[in-house]
């Protein structure tokens, strides 16, 4: 069966082969058609409607042009023939665990997205297609790469400082939105990408060449800007701040059982919590009447750590809102706290190939004479990540009686 052609207003023509026709097919796959990849951002920039469907079509389309710059170039001459199949599986795979509205449940606790998807990648109907069409080991394979975990020399296209699916999720996010702040230098990226041993281990990677780490720079810039300017957006967040308030009281009530959370797509998820007699914040959430900011303050100006468990430990930020609310005369549910957690803008631990040939690792350390990417990444998160309050009706808040709390040990 010739490849078909699938019509994409980021990357134009993606061409898909039987083998992957056929995972797109399967139900685990079409259910991304309904997940949206941003999640509640819709409500701030409208053509915020993709899904993860997309998505997944894209990452895999720039896997199959990674591949076959590598293959020209000679570099997967060591690598395993069927290794390609299980990359562009992985590449195409690799979300089929999210949950509705994209990462908002992880941040209550939910189990992570790739943990959610190791039955549905290595278990049914989906498993099946990978064994008959790759290899019978090639679920576990598919699976250890989204995960990671693999010795694939290829780990890195998947799970890396430099995978693929982050170039794709920048460029898509930023063109939906309508935003000119995902502008990557995509072609010289993936021309960049190499698969070279580590010096240390003599093990076989994927590393980059140097003259590829300026467009690398790009992806951290990208990045950063969408994070401060869609990601973080202060309305985004406090639509997050409700929908994860109004599913984590869901889920204590018993009205949601949290084994079920990754079978629902968005408005089915939306659908199930109506049909238990909803909630204020559903209501709010429908009619787009989002809570207002009463307190902000950026993470750079917090010591390092406080406010921290705000992000992790779900029922004492839940206790907190309710004590100050009870204070300021709301109902438990109407303030909501909000500290966004990312543990980084840019992880670094890749290969160079430098121009005389040698091989170095850049990680977290950077090099001396060039700009410092760790330590910029780390002092643009900072820049980006904002604690924030949000309330239903408008009240006075004193600054310092947010700082004393987020402060408590």
């Amino acid at each position: 069966m010739p490849p078909i052609i699938i019509r994409d207003p980021l990357w134009n023509n993606i061409r898909v082969d039987a083998r992957a026709l056929r995972l797109i097919d399967t139900g685990v796959f079409q259910r991304l058609r309904y997940v949206r990849q941003l999640g509640l951002a819709y409500l701030v920039y409208p053509g915020a409607t993709h899904t993860r469907f997309e998505h997944a079509l894209g990452a895999y389309h720039l896997a199959g042009r990674t591949l076959a710059l590598l293959e020209e170039r000679g570099e997967l001459a060591q690598v395993a023939a069927d290794e390609r199949e299980v990359v562009r599986a992985a590449a195409l795979l690799h979300d089929v665990g999210h949950y509705p509205y994209s990462h908002a449940l992880e941040e209550i606790g939910a189990l992570h997205h790739e943990e959610v998807a190791r039955p549905l990648i290595t278990e049914g109907q989906a498993a099946d297609e990978l064994r008959e069409t790759i290899a019978a080991d090639a679920p576990a394979r598919v699976y250890s790469l989204i995960r990671g975990e693999s010795e694939s020399p290829l780990q890195g296209l998947i799970s890396g400082s430099l995978d693929l699916d982050k170039i794709e999720y920048l460029k898509r996010d930023a063109f939906m939105c309508g935003v000119p702040y995902g502008e990557i230098d995509v072609d010289r990226l993936i021309n960049s990408l190499t698969v070279i041993p580590d010096p240390v281990s003599g093990r076989l990677s994927v590393g980059v060449l140097e003259k590829g780490l300026s467009a690398l720079e790009s992806l951290l810039f990208a990045k950063y800007q969408m994070y401060r300017n869609v990601y973080w957006h202060h309305a985004v967040r406090s639509a997050t701040a409700m929908y994860k308030r109004l599913v984590g009281d869901a889920l204590r009530a018993g009205a949601l059982d949290p084994r079920s959370l990754a079978s629902y797509t968005d408005e089915g998820l939306l659908h199930q919590l109506d049909s238990f007699g909803g909630s204020p914040l559903l209501g709010a959430l429908r009619e787009r009447r989002l809570y207002k900011r009463v307190f902000e303050c950026p993470a750079g100006d917090l010591a390092d750590g406080t406010g921290d468990w705000i992000s992790f430990d779900h029922d004492r930020a839940r206790a907190a809102e309710d004590a100050l609310a009870t204070e300021l005369g709301l109902a438990p549910g109407e303030l909501l706290i909000d500290f966004p957690a990312k543990p980084q803008m840019l992880g670094l631990d890749i290969l160079v190939r430098r121009k005389d040939g040698h091989v170095r690792r850049l990680t977290t350390e950077g090099w001396p004479g060039s700009i410092n990417l760790p330590l910029l990444s780390e002092q643009l998160y900072r820049s980006a990540r904002v604690l924030r309050v949000f309330v239903a009706r408008e009240v006075d808040l004193e600054r310092e009686t947010v700082l004393e709390l987020v402060r408590e040990p």
